[in-house]
């Protein structure tokens, strides 16, 4: 069965215990706010290294912006125009042979870190005393330590590497569903603010979260790997589906009582198909199975302009079968990762939404789980199995939002076949012998509308 093969948006959900550094609980020498602190001449060769360091190929030339709130934050100006310059969160320490060490991998900086937190008014509940704190290995953008505390509880800690001016979404929206007691996220403990001298902004200052702790749920699969296990072994997964649709429903619903909504107007809901128009000309220019449905494809596109939109909420944003953990019952799913679209500016991912835009999403990850299979060395027929789980994660959804999906069907349609347009601009460039998953959704979805 395909071990690898994942849904072209998916990220390795950082809530579980994968290939742990074993650099724990003995602190180096040195502290992130030591007199002995590198200059910024000798972080540029270490923070090059660094698997989070975005400008891979170039020589990083960095500037010292703040060393406040315990940590040290880094303007790199080496990256060339149009490209904006880099702010990244790098403390260190100094080792007992001198060497730069990352100040992540040194408890006694964790365990000042999560007083931090504890400390910011925002907190939802005490971390208390870290007891012992690893690394997790294999993220590319941040840094995560998992934290054994004094009251037995475990917790992830997840510092921010490349920050920006604002709210992150992944802990705004996060902190209000935990804030309202909702169980389809892990527990938030608290987050941490800093700031930082940025000329573009009108104060002179600019500030972002630093990082964020919550509940660690180690040994947990993502929907994503049980999906395409019970796919494989033709395990009927239309309860689980159902169950699936239920709890995103409740997640929306939450999100709609603790944070804004707003209204559909024109102006937004010209701006989200005007992004739908752009990433079609992308998509036909490369590759011309879609042009030839381009037409058709935007005449979907103005029937759901020109229907009722449903009012505007903070929503996932990026959600596939790959967010969600499959948690013992009662809990049932847990939800991961609301940073939203990563190619969408931070500033823009908190914005209200479509919930539909989440519902398309994952309609096009059970796809994905029967496009997976049919790529194995062994082809697995899950098409029937894929289209079961489909109707029953809408039966779900519409139960648990009390909601006629019907109603909005061609408002649903339009998310999913952008959704399907964007995969297959990115099965064309990654792995061309894929793109036939997306495009078989494109040929249905014109289908049916035309029909």
């Amino acid at each position: 069965m395909s071990d690898g093969a994942r849904h072209p948006s998916d990220t390795a959900p950082d809530t579980r215990d994968t290939a742990p550094d074993t650099r724990d609980t003995a602190p180096p020498s040195g502290t992130a706010s030591s007199d002995t602190a590198p200059s910024d001449h000798d972080l540029e060769s270490w923070i090059a290294d660094r698997r989070w360091y975005a400008s891979k190929g170039s020589v990083p030339r960095l500037r010292t912006l703040s060393t406040a709130d315990g940590t040290r934050l880094v303007l790199d100006e080496a990256p060339a125009a149009p490209a904006a310059p880099v702010l990244y969160q790098s403390p260190v320490t100094s080792g007992p042979d001198g060497a730069i060490a990352d100040a992540t991998t040194d408890r006694t900086w964790i365990t000042a870190l999560a007083a931090r937190i504890d400390a910011d008014p925002q907190s939802l509940r005490p971390i208390g005393t870290v007891t012992a704190a690893r690394v997790l290995t294999g993220e590319q953008s941040n840094t995560s330590v998992i934290c054994d505390t004094e009251s037995g509880a475990r917790v992830i800690i997840k510092v921010f590497r490349v920050l920006h001016h604002g709210d992150n979404p992944d802990v705004t929206t996060q902190l209000a569903l935990s804030a309202a007691g909702s169980a389809r996220v892990p527990q938030v403990y608290g987050a941490l603010r800093g700031s930082w001298p940025d000329v573009g902004q009108g104060s002179g200052t600019a500030t972002g979260h630093l990082a964020f702790a919550q509940e660690f749920l180690p040994g947990l699969e993502d929907a994503w790997r049980v999906a395409l296990e019970e796919a494989h072994a033709g395990t009927p997964f239309g309860d689980r589906a159902e169950q699936l649709g239920v709890a995103l429903a409740d997640v929306h619903r939450t999100l709609a009582e603790a944070l804004p909504s707003e209204p559909a107007d024109e102006a937004r809901r010209a701006t989200a198909v005007a992004t739908m128009h752009e990433r079609l000309d992308t998509a036909a220019r490369e590759a011309p199975a879609v042009a030839e449905h381009a037409d058709a494809i935007r005449a979907v596109y103005a029937t759901a302009t020109a229907t009722p939109w449903p009012d505007l909420q903070r929503i996932h944003g990026d959600l596939h079968l790959g967010q969600v953990l499959a948690a013992p019952e009662p809990r049932g799913w847990v939800f991961l990762d609301f940073e939203g679209e990563p190619l969408r500016p931070l500033a823009e991912r908190s914005l209200p939404d479509v919930t539909l835009r989440d519902v398309a999403g994952m309609l096009r990850s059970f796809d994905y789980v029967a496009g997976a299979l049919a790529h194995d060395a062994e082809p697995v027929d899950a098409a029937g199995w894929a289209d079961e789980a489909r109707v029953r994660f809408l039966d779900g959804y519409q139960r648990g939002t009390g909601t006629d999906i019907g109603a909005h069907r061609e408002l649903l349609d339009a998310f999913e076949l952008d959704k399907a347009v964007y995969e297959v601009v990115y099965e064309t460039r990654n792995r061309p012998d894929w793109v036939g998953i997306p495009l078989a959704a494109v040929t249905r979805l014109v289908g049916r509308s035309a029909s």
